[in-house]
């Protein structure tokens, strides 16, 4: 049988995606041992007592000063800011990516605009941000908004032009005015590859947030991680 054809069954399937991560903490487990036997006190790769212990610290003991469990802080803060952000993208792209897509002079105004946006390196703008909207939430969202939406806009834009024109004549022949036509024919066709685009965004968006909170934050995974590495 051609391996092409070959399915593993439930069990092994199961035990093959389970191989990679146990690859990778025997690979941990190896290294450490390794490592503390050079060297007791090396914290670049602690043991995985000394993690449970860490874990157990961060995430489950309330923090001495604030009386917060820490890590559930942290996350809460950053997961405030990314959601924040992430909304206002979308609303952003769906209007904008819609208007572009679906009228030809809106096309011309924007389209290239929103193309030179998407190429400018949004971490490079972070500085110029925090002089203009300062080191509170504002900076930190609006970072997020620039890098993930002109991505989003375009995604939709091209989304809208991909649909058949037929749909949009014979519409147009039935009396249906331009906002029936976007929301009635256009919108549903386009909300599956904005939920799309929205997921695919989120990895990008919380580098940026991660950045951001690293730089000017008293909460956050990024402010945790920037704190704690002082001490390593």
């Amino acid at each position: 049988m051609r391996l092409i054809n070959r399915r593993p069954d439930r069990t092994a399937g199961l035990l093959l995606a389970i191989l990679p991560f146990a690859l990778v903490l025997l690979a941990y487990v190896l290294g450490s041992a390794e490592r503390l036997a050079e060297n007791p006190a090396d914290k670049l790769l602690p043991s995985l007592a000394t993690l449970g212990d860490a874990i157990v610290r961060v995430a489950f003991t309330a923090d001495a000063r604030t009386g917060d469990y820490i890590l559930w802080a942290d996350t809460l803060a950053s997961l405030e800011r990314l959601a924040s952000a992430l909304a206002l993208s979308t609303l952003i792209a769906l209007v904008v990516g819609l208007l572009i897509g679906l009228l030809p002079g809106v096309r011309a105004l924007l389209a290239s605009f929103v193309g030179m946006v998407s190429m400018v390196p949004p971490l490079a703008l972070l500085p110029i941000l925090f002089i203009v909207l300062g080191l509170g939430e504002t900076s930190k969202i609006a970072l997020i908004v620039i890098g993930v939406t002109p991505f989003l806009i375009r995604d939709l834009a091209m989304r809208v032009q991909e649909l058949p024109r037929e749909q949009i004549i014979k519409a147009e022949t039935l009396g249906a005015t331009t906002w029936q036509i976007a929301l009635r024919i256009v919108l549903p066709q386009i909300l599956p590859r904005l939920i799309d685009g929205v997921r695919l965004s989120l990895g990008p968006a919380f580098l940026f947030l991660i950045a951001a909170e690293a730089i000017a934050a008293d909460s956050g995974l990024g402010y945790r991680i920037f704190l704690v590495r002082r001490y390593l």
